[in-house]
């Protein structure tokens, strides 16, 4: 049972993490904290938290459990205004995507509060964002990474876990860089072409055509490019050789594609969406 839970950066993580935990009984209050009061104030009108302060140093006094989950370019800022602020014994988590920089900030600010703190993210979301799209259930079957540090407690480490698990996530451990490697490739690569696909697509001159007419593959594909676009760019930045190395693979792939297809080489296209195929089916 968590006795109090703060909350910074009431949106769609924090905020579908509080519904889980207040639908189910294991939280006894929930208290929220953001720049932005009036985001805050549509959280308390939600029922996602009981109260709020705007100062986050006042927010997290007396709570037992901090998640933070601001974009990753705030997080550094948090950790210095909560470090002095927090109890003695509470437990401080995050659910950034990338935690190569969130390790890299709690180590060089949290100090003696490094014990409690405990690297998380959540394999989960929409491109949905803000308190209004917090949903409960949100964590229900997912994945959640925990990357801890060497000076990880082994209490904090149980802590989280648990109240993951409690609301129907898988946890796993997994090395930081290792962590930030994997999300590159498969979170962080898809939207960089889903914002890259439709930035280009827009500045056509047929662009009102292009969208008027579009199928049903070009929504599905470029759905993700609606999510929030700071938070991304802090994503990009926070784990920028990964992204890159990413992005540069895909893009030699996709220059042998074209030059295969500007040849006519119908077989190499052929074997290339063959392999393709046969891995999407496989982990489908």
């Amino acid at each position: 049972m968590i006795r109090r839970l703060c909350i910074v950066g009431t949106g769609l993580i924090g905020g579908s993490l509080a519904r889980d935990l207040r639908r189910l009984g294991k939280v006894a209050e929930v208290v929220g904290s953001s720049r932005h009061a009036a985001n805050l104030e549509r959280a308390v009108e939600l029922g996602v938290i009981d109260r709020f302060d705007v100062d986050v140093a006042r927010a997290v006094a007396g709570a037992d459990m901090v998640v933070v989950a601001v974009p990753l370019g705030a997080i550094p800022g948090v950790f210095e205004r909560i470090r002095d602020a927090v109890d003695d014994d509470a437990i401080i988590t995050d659910v950034g995507s990338v935690k190569g920089s969130v390790v890299a900030a709690a180590c060089s600010v949290l100090g003696p509060r490094l014990p409690r703190f405990v690297p998380a993210h959540p394999i989960a979301g929409t491109e949905h964002f803000g308190v209004d799209a917090s949903i409960e259930r949100l964590f229900e079957r997912r994945r959640v990474i925990l990357t801890p540090t060497t000076e990880t407690g082994a209490d904090a480490l149980e802590r989280v876990s648990r109240m993951w698990e409690t609301v129907g996530a898988e946890v796993v451990e997994m090395d930081v860089t290792r962590h930030d490697e994997i999300l590159a490739a498969t979170s962080h690569l898809p939207h960089m072409l889903a914002y890259t696909l439709v930035d280009v697509l827009g500045g056509m001159k047929e662009r009102a055509e292009i969208f008027r007419f579009s199928a049903g593959g070009l929504r599905d594909f470029t759905r993700i490019a609606s999510s929030d676009p700071r938070m991304w760019r802090d994503i990009c930045l926070a784990n920028r050789d990964a992204v890159a190395e990413a992005i540069e693979r895909f893009g030699s792939e996709l220059d042998r594609l074209a030059g295969a297809i500007r040849r006519g080489d119908g077989e190499f296209v052929h074997r290339a969406f063959t392999r393709a195929k046969s891995v999407r089916d496989e982990y489908s």
